[in-house]
């Protein structure tokens, strides 16, 4: 039996802070020190008073999963065109692919986990090459 890496976070305890983008705020839930940087997950959520803007990007991954646990969002994927999704939906963005976010809702909620936990994203000219 081993215990290395396991990890328990609570909703009460919750710290929401800035990341990547200005527009949202992130949780961290402790995944990449228990995986020792294998795995990062993160309940990110729309930070109010913060205009939108998103650029064409995309994410040097491994895996890439996003679930909604809250309101809405929406995506322009290379090759998929617009995809809208909503409470329960779930995506998953395949290493590389090019997208931009077109807009959310402002009590957009979302369930994100990505390998390996320190990747790299990259601005790029357009959705569709």
């Amino acid at each position: 039996m081993t215990t290395q890496g396991f990890v328990v976070t609570h909703a009460q305890d919750a710290k929401f802070e800035r990341g990547l983008r200005s527009f949202f705020e992130y949780r961290d839930l402790g995944m990449q020190q228990a995986t020792q940087g294998r795995v990062t997950a993160s309940v990110i959520r729309a930070a109010g008073g913060h205009e939108f803007s998103s650029q064409p990007h995309m994410h040097h991954t491994e895996f890439q999963l996003v679930y909604v646990l809250k309101g809405w969002i929406e995506f322009e994927y290379e090759g998929q065109g617009v995809v809208r999704l909503e409470a329960g939906s779930c995506v998953h963005q395949p290493p590389g692919i090019r997208h931009r976010e077109l807009g959310h809702s402002d009590d957009v909620e979302l369930l994100e986990v990505v390998l390996p936990a320190d990747f790299k994203t990259e601005t790029v000219d357009s959705v569709n090459p």
